[in-house]
């Protein structure tokens, strides 16, 4: 980790990220956990493998985006109490930003951490009991990941999103069916967002 390499550009974090996928895949798939452990080894394999420096990789980052643009985040700001309107707060699993959030990505930065971003990930696994992913989950998270970039984009900035998708479950009746997965894979190439996909069989 004392080997992180400054990070400038979207360019950067999507080699850093293709830097770590062998990492990520390969060691997720040897533990079952729930998504939020993936997300630590997800974050681990970025600042080890990856080489990102500490002070540009976050977890669950909270960004308050206020008078919001896209129609998704309109619909989720009109979902809430009318006493709690006027703009949607989404909640990216793994970031790369720019040296330019300056290690600080508290919810009161909610403005330079969105202008910051390079690079924005969702994680889903399959944890589930006696149930797989569903086209609607991994359908949403491709959704509001690219509204989170019109977002961006509406302010002047800009980001690389990536759908990441850990199905480690042991048996093929656990994991996502061929058809959702090829489906939803279509959907995300479509709307330009990175579609990453670790499973036992495609080891």
């Amino acid at each position: 980790m004392d080997d992180a390499i400054t990070i400038v550009s979207q360019q950067d974090a999507r080699a850093a990220l293709a830097r770590a996928w062998p990492t990520i895949s390969r060691e997720c798939l040897e533990v079952l956990g729930s998504e939020l452990h993936y997300q630590a080894m997800i974050y681990f394999a970025l600042r080890t493998s990856g080489a990102v420096p500490v002070t540009q990789l976050g977890m669950n980052v909270k960004q308050w985006i206020p008078d919001v643009q896209t129609d998704l985040f309109k619909k989720f700001d009109l979902a809430k109490h009318e006493s709690s309107r006027g703009g949607f707060e989404p909640v990216p699993d793994v970031v790369i930003f720019s040296p330019a959030v300056e290690g600080d990505w508290r919810r009161r930065r909610s403005e330079n951490t969105l202008s910051s971003m390079l690079l924005a990930i969702e994680v889903k696994a399959s944890e589930r009991d006696r149930a797989r992913l569903s086209w609607s989950e991994l359908e949403g998270d491709i959704l509001k990941l690219s509204a989170h970039r019109d977002e961006a984009r509406a302010r002047g900035h800009d980001f690389h999103p990536v759908m990441m998708v850990i199905d480690s479950a042991p048996t093929a009746t656990e994991r996502v069916r061929d058809d959702v997965r090829e489906s939803v894979e279509s959907l995300a190439r479509s709307m330009e967002v990175e579609w990453l996909y670790a499973a036992p069989e495609a080891r």
